[in-house]
């Protein structure tokens, strides 16, 4: 990754960390006392899986706080509907797996072209 594109990330990582909270409402990572469902228990119970809610939810913050109101209720849409098709998933850890795996290119994808379009 080039020099100048790892600033640019870093510096919207820092900016969403002072916005996250205005942002949290709209999805907050997995809550695993409250945690319901059989997709929730399974990546309550699993580290990776872990790992991977908490980076989504690191990159959501970010790209939402990131982009015009019109693509962030876009990235909002497709968040609820990533949402229902990652419970569809059930404990099926490989298919929540892939689920992240997706989710989260989807939004790094986001932020790269933020990145792309400075201004720098």
């Amino acid at each position: 990754m080039p020099r100048r594109t790892a600033a640019v990330i870093a510096t919207a990582l820092a900016l969403a960390c002072t916005s996250y909270a205005a942002v949290a409402g709209e999805y907050a990572p997995l809550n695993c006392r409250k945690a319901g469902s059989p997709s929730e228990k399974t990546i309550c119970g699993s580290y990776a899986l872990g790992q991977s809610e908490a980076r989504m939810a690191t990159l959501y913050a970010v790209a939402t706080s990131l982009v015009a109101m019109g693509q962030r209720g876009d990235i909002q849409d497709a968040q609820r509907s990533w949402l229902a098709s990652r419970d569809a998933c059930g404990d099926n850890v490989g298919c929540l797996t892939e689920a992240y795996d997706k989710r989260i290119a989807a939004l790094d994808k986001v932020i790269a072209g933020i990145a792309s379009r400075g201004p720098y």
